[in-house]
């Protein structure tokens, strides 16, 4: 295979850096494995950003994400971890990740994790007619 899972995660210069503007990511094939059974959990993440002056490479998000298939971890750990190497990556104004994972044992867990920068100040939402 041409590519491997990886943990590193590339970047671009931002296209607008002056302008706030948001990213937003749908990844549907999130597997990594249950830390008590080793069974796979499956789930989609939503990843939405506001960058500063980075924005994430689509090629190492992939290879980061695939990165997980064979480790066990709990969703809210999971969730955080890639939030921060997203966050210590890219840097950006605000991002969330949120991790919607298939049932297990008739239980569905969503984990939602943000980061602010500090001095960033969210936009008022333009509401149109």
């Amino acid at each position: 295979m041409s590519t491997a899972p990886s943990k590193s995660l590339e970047t671009f210069p931002n296209p607008q850096p002056d302008r706030q503007y948001t990213i937003r990511m749908r990844i549907p094939e999130f597997t990594c494995l249950c830390p008590k059974t080793g069974q796979p959990d499956f789930a989609i993440l939503h990843l939405e950003y506001v960058p500063e002056q980075t924005c994430v490479e689509l090629k190492s998000l992939k290879l980061y994400v695939w990165s997980y298939r064979n480790e066990g971890a709990f969703h809210e750990a999971v969730t955080n971890q890639m939030l921060d190497d997203l966050v210590k990556a890219t840097q950006p104004r605000f991002m969330r990740l949120s991790a919607e994972f298939g049932v297990r044992g008739g239980i569905y867990t969503t984990v939602v994790a943000e980061h602010r920068a500090p001095d960033w100040i969210a936009p008022a939402k333009v509401e149109l007619p």
